[in-house]
């Protein structure tokens, strides 16, 4: 616990005449060792340390923002909420979190640029959250199915062509959710910015609208013909881990969460599923992570100190927060796990060291939401509302015609970017 119980460089020693309280919302890891190391080891021993009691409250990621937002309306709630999208739209209700950046340079070495776009607006010159770590997007595949069509599934082209085989031959088609939830939010906005589209500029400009957003919307309409079946249109958040589970799917996007689970459970088809990098495609190899954890901390925060000081400590344990959680939470500080190509080699789960040896090389495909911009409130309202998906979705079923989705999509972000531009945000 040297971070823990190092003096403070964000708030002086003082001493305290009653002990201070920490209130700390978390949404219910995937893996519960992570929670169980947090909770319990890593939570305490801060508290000890610092002479703070800490509360945290686990609950499940769709509850997050219900909590987040009563908190704003009360003006009263947790010191520290855990987002695993970067709520740009809260900016006015948060601190500047850039404190909590320079000080973990300053003990860590640089963060990742993709976490600071993930959390900053150029408009505003503000961190609306803070960034420690991510969930890079991960093919997770079936070997045996693709090897028997002589497809690597390592580029998009390649991912329809030997989908289509696999389905034909194999009755096992692709599982890339077209419902307006996280994962499908995800596996488009990668397809999108690997085809060369997005939503907006580099400048924070609408750009929908494009040759390379309708070519990624054809792409995935002949996907979800020749590939895919009509229940992917209702799937949840966790219909895609189910399907590969199940055996019902050959690929699909997603963290490393299916192929954990598949270990965790001893189920015959472990051996099977492995890992990819997210696919290449005309533009290159780019996808935003399945979860960028976003801390933030309210201006109305009774413990803002406490709750800065805890972040900056909390990422000298970044090694810690990797072993606990799977391999799940990857550090935006690269620094702060300087073995990790001998930390996956050896991997002490109950896999196969060999499928996690991409693990090393995952930042030069991640991203953020909203590139080759920033993750603007704009950018987080498009994200929330599931206007990607939707668009791709009407495309994909003949609903509309391709130019038709692009048309609609484009009329809402402009609506959108409109918004936002005239609140000063943009």
């Amino acid at each position: 616990m040297a971070a823990g119980v190092a003096p403070s460089m964000i708030i002086p020693a003082r001493t305290r005449a009653q002990q201070k309280t920490l209130k700390i919302l978390h949404w219910k890891h995937f893996v519960p060792s992570y929670d169980e190391w947090f909770n319990e080891t890593y939570v305490k021993e801060w508290g000890e340390a610092n002479d703070t009691h800490i509360i945290v409250d686990n609950v499940g990621f769709a509850d997050i923002t219900r909590f987040a937002k009563t908190e704003i309306e009360a003006r009263r709630g947790h010191d520290l909420i855990l987002f695993l999208t970067p709520p740009a739209e809260y900016e006015d209700q948060v601190i500047d979190h850039g404190e909590i950046y320079k000080e973990c340079e300053r003990r860590y070495g640089n963060a990742a640029d993709f976490s600071l776009r993930s959390t900053y607006n150029p408009k505003t010159s503000k961190y609306f959250g803070f960034c420690g770590f991510y969930a890079p997007a991960l093919l997770t595949y079936r070997k045996d199915l693709w090897e028997a069509v002589q497809v690597a599934p390592d580029s998009w082209e390649n991912v329809l062509a030997g989908g289509r085989r696999i389905k034909l031959l194999h009755q096992t088609p692709v599982g890339f959710s077209l419902a307006p939830e996280h994962n499908s939010a995800h596996t488009m906005r990668a397809i999108m910015y690997s085809f060369g589209s997005s939503e907006q500029d580099a400048n924070g400009n609408p750009a929908l609208k494009s040759q390379e957003t309708l070519e990624a919307i054809r792409y995935v309409k002949a996907l979800y013909e020749d590939a895919m079946t009509r229940n992917v249109l209702t799937w949840d958040g966790a219909a895609n881990n189910l399907a590969m589970l199940n055996g019902e799917g050959c690929l699909t996007l997603d963290t490393m969460s299916i192929l954990r689970a598949s270990e965790s459970t001893e189920l015959p088809i472990a051996k099977d599923l492995w890992l990819g990098k997210a696919p290449e495609g005309p533009a290159g190899r780019l996808a935003p992570s399945f979860g960028f954890q976003t801390y933030i901390i309210w201006k109305f925060a009774e413990n803002i100190e406490g709750a800065k000081q805890f972040l900056a400590d909390y990422i000298g344990h970044s090694r810690e927060a990797f072993l606990a959680s799977g391999f799940q939470n990857t550090s935006v500080f690269p620094d702060t796990i300087p073995d990790l190509a001998t930390v996956v080699a050896n991997d002490a789960g109950t896999g196969s060291p060999e499928k996690y040896a991409l693990l090393t090389d995952v930042a030069t495909w991640t991203t953020n939401v909203g590139h080759p911009g920033y993750t603007n409130p704009a950018i987080s309202e498009i994200y929330s509302k599931g206007t990607v998906s939707t668009m791709f979705a009407r495309a994909a079923t003949s609903q509309l015609a391709p130019e038709e989705a692009l048309d609609q999509a484009d009329k809402e972000v402009r609506q959108i970017f409109q918004k936002w531009s005239e609140r000063g945000k943009l």
